[in-house]
């Protein structure tokens, strides 16, 4: 099973190496982050896998840090990308509010 299961990480991080060619061509940088987080699952994916295969429950633990990492890192590019709007402007601006036209 073991066997399995390292064929499996090896075969994940083949793709995880194909998702590589986005991140260095992507034509925008949203193409970019999508890709680094194909990058960072996969990853995680094979932390999983190979820690499976070894029967080493530590590997989880880590596996679980980079996935956080991974969703603050995503947070953080919507935050502060440029040109990121910074939400709805309608609830502060009552000129952009359509429901002040209703009577």
């Amino acid at each position: 099973m073991s066997e399995f299961l390292l064929a499996a990480a090896g075969f994940v991080l083949a793709m995880v190496a194909l998702g590589l060619v986005r991140v260095l061509r992507g034509p925008d940088d949203a193409d970019r982050l999508m890709a680094g987080q194909l990058l960072g699952s996969g990853g995680i994916a094979a932390l999983l896998l190979g820690g499976a295969a070894i029967g080493d429950g530590s590997v989880v633990d880590v596996s679980l840090t980079l996935a956080l990492l991974a969703a603050f890192a995503s947070i953080a590019f919507t935050k502060f990308a440029p040109g990121a709007d910074d939400g709805d402007d309608a609830a502060t601006d009552p000129a952009r509010d359509h429901r002040a036209d209703a009577p």
